[in-house]
C-alpha cells in the first residue's frame, strides 16, 4: 500500500542568500539503517534547519527555520496552546542533550484561511523572542524558486516522535528521517478526495513508515538528477 503524506516542499535553491540550505557539518554517507523500525536516524547536521517546537519542555511539533526571526510550522499544532508556553529548540538531533539552544516564542501568525476540518492552508509562522544566531548546526532553509515542484521527485521527511503508532511510549528523542517520493497530485486526489490545490503529496512504498506519528515533520526536497 502506498502511504501518502500531505506536506510542504522546502529545498535547496541556487542563488539564494549565503548560508541558506548549507550543511557544513554533514558529509554524504551511505544510508545508515538504525534499530528504529521503519525509520532512519538522521546524521548530525543533516537537517540544520529542523527545530523542535515544545510546550513546557515537551516536544509536540516540528518546524523549519526561515530566517533569524521566523519558524515555519503547521497551523494545527499550535491552535490550543498559549504563546507564552511555547519554545523552539534548535541545532540538535538529540532532545535529551544537556546543551540545548532554546528560544521562547513571542508571537504566532496563522494562515487566515486555515481550515482544521480539511487541513487546507495548514501553515503558521512562529516569531522567536530574540534573533537566531546561525552556525554549522543552525542554518535557515532555502525556499523553492518555483511554486510547483515539477522538477522534483525525491525528498526526506524528518522529525521527532513515536516509532510505532500504537505505542505512545515509543517517543524517540533522536531526529528521525524517512525517504519519500513526490506523488502526482491527480493520482493522490483519487485516494484523498478532500485534497486541495494548496497541498502536496508524498509517499513511500513501505507500510512501516508513518510520518504522521512524528508531529508535523519537515519535508526536505531535492532536484531530480538529469
Amino acid at each position: 500500500m502506498l502511504l501518502f503524506s500531505v506536506v510542504l516542499l522546502i529545498t535547496h535553491a541556487t542563488g539564494a542568500d549565503p548560508g541558506c540550505g548549507e550543511r557544513p557539518t554533514f558529509e554524504d554517507r551511505k544510508m545508515r539503517y538504525s534499530r528504529i523500525v521503519g525509520g532512519l536516524e538522521a546524521e548530525v547536521g543533516e537537517f540544520p534547519w529542523q527545530v523542535s517546537i515544545q510546550a513546557t519542555n515537551q516536544h509536540f511539533c516540528g518546524g523549519t527555520i526561515l530566517n533569524s526571526w521566523w519558524i515555519l510550522t503547521a497551523a494545527h499544532c499550535n491552535r490550543e496552546l498559549p504563546t507564552e508556553e511555547l519554545s523552539v529548540v534548535l541545532g540538535t538531533n538529540d532532545l535529551t542533550s544537556p546543551r540545548l539552544e532554546i528560544k521562547p516564542v513571542s508571537s504566532i501568525v496563522y494562515h487566515n484561511k486555515f481550515k482544521r476540518q480539511s487541513m487546507d492552508n495548514d501553515i503558521a509562522l512562529l516569531m522567536v523572542a530574540s534573533p537566531i544566531e546561525f552556525n554549522s548546526l543552525i542554518v535557515p532553509i532555502c525556499m523553492p524558486p518555483e511554486p510547483m515542484p515539477s522538477k522534483w521527485h525525491k525528498c526526506w521527511v524528518a522529525g521527532w516522535g513515536q516509532t510505532t503508532s500504537a505505542d505512545k511510549g515509543s517517543m524517540k528523542t533522536d531526529l528521525l528521517k524517512v525517504p519519500m517520493v513526490i506523488i502526482d497530485w491527480n493520482e493522490c486526489a483519487k485516494t484523498f478526495t478532500k485534497l486541495t490545490k494548496n497541498m502536496l503529496c508524498a509517499g513511500f512504498m513501505n507500510e512501516s513508515y508513518d510520518a504522521c506519528q512524528w508531529g508535523a515533520p519537515g519535508l526536505h526536497g531535492r532536484r531530480k538528477q538529469e
